[in-house]
């Protein structure tokens, strides 16, 4: 019932991730929702759910899902990406279309400029080829430039790639990849986050990027200016603790301003295909040795980063049972930031699946 009325309610105008998270803390089970429930909506959310949601209703939803041949995936699901189960703001619901099983393999990102020059279009056809050669599926966002063409390339080479759209995932934008889109559903995966006929947003599209870079154990940038969508997929990469790579390029060019910048802060320089996948093995299976060592530091806490603090200790704790436990006190946002400022001054580690330790404890 929870998993149905989860894909149903998520229909609703005004219902996004957190109205559905209130409702899990407020105990809904799924079905009839009590107005004592209800009350602790924002107003207008509020009013919405009392005047649509219903059995009605929700079968009206799963009836024009399956006429348009939409598969659904919940966090409720067996098969629901591990990787993206660890983001603090995993979606709830994705709307599928194409080969659903790709999002049990490997997955890498690939992104980049909408105005790709002529060097980082071979770039990127040469990489996402061998890349999807050597076994990796490649998730990119379907946009102009290098995310459509290193779907292509891969898709010519026969390998795998999942399409993260901002939109509805009936909607094709931009329009002249229609036939990108056919193509991606007929011999890849396309996934959205949100309802179907729902139609392009500037706003969206960063918040697809989280689901991209979540998707994967990291994120290559082709091309990207200093202010480019490209560079939140790999800030949200980093914050999710996954690896970052950057192509380097001319020091003269508006399109490598990014990448260069991302190499300055630490991000992998790739000059070939090995320069990738050298990392990734090391990234999800090499312990992190200093985890249990004493770390004599004077830092300022701020008085949440103590709070969290009390709550990590030398044995690795999951970002969601920190959640749970900091429910009520801290927001999801504020847990967010505190874990990146105590991982910067150096009084925790952050270890693959979102696992945290504390690095002041003695061991």
């Amino acid at each position: 019932m929870l998993r149905e009325s989860f894909i149903a309610i998520h229909h609703l105008s005004g219902v996004g991730w957190a109205t559905i998270g209130r409702l899990i803390q407020l105990g809904w089970e799924g079905g009839k929702i009590p107005d004592n429930m209800v009350c602790h909506l924002p107003a207008k959310v509020a009013q919405v759910i009392r005047d649509n949601w219903s059995g009605v209703y929700r079968e009206k939803v799963f009836q024009e899902l399956s006429q348009k041949n939409i598969d659904t995936l919940t966090i409720l699901d067996e098969d629901y990406p591990p990787l993206l189960r660890e983001l603090p703001q995993a979606p709830w619901v994705l709307y599928l279309l194409g080969n659903r099983k790709l999002l049990s393999t490997k997955c890498l990102a690939m992104v980049g400029t909408r105005k790709a020059s002529t060097y980082g279009k071979r770039v990127t056809e040469q990489l996402s080829r061998e890349l999807s050669q050597a076994g990796w599926t490649i998730v990119s966002g379907m946009a102009a430039g290098i995310d459509g063409i290193a779907h292509q390339s891969v898709l010519a080479a026969g390998g795998s790639t999942i399409a993260v759209l901002g939109t509805g995932i009936d909607e094709i934008y931009p329009k002249f990849h229609h036939k990108l889109y056919k193509q991606l559903i007929e011999s890849g995966l396309v996934i959205s986050e949100y309802p179907s006929g729902t139609p392009g947003h500037p706003g969206l599209f960063p918040q697809r990027n989280r689901i991209i870079s979540g998707l994967s154990y990291g994120t290559v940038v082709v091309e990207a200016a200093e202010r480019s969508g490209s560079l939140i997929t790999a800030e949200f990469s980093m914050e999710q603790g996954r690896e970052v790579f950057a192509i380097p390029g001319p020091i003269q060019s508006p399109g490598s301003k990014g990448t260069l910048s991302l190499i300055q802060q630490g991000a992998k320089c790739v000059q070939s295909v090995d320069d990738i996948v050298e990392e990734l093995p090391k990234w999800r299976t090499d312990p992190i040795s200093e985890a249990k060592q004493e770390i004599a530091v004077a830092v300022s806490l701020t008085d949440t980063e103590e709070e969290i603090l009390t709550f990590i200790t030398d044995e690795p704790v999951q970002i969601t049972t920190l959640m749970e436990s900091v429910v009520g006190k801290i927001s999801i946002s504020d847990l967010h930031t505190s874990l990146l400022s105590l991982e910067l001054k150096g009084c925790i580690s952050q270890l693959p699946g979102a696992h945290y330790v504390n690095k002041l404890v003695v061991s």
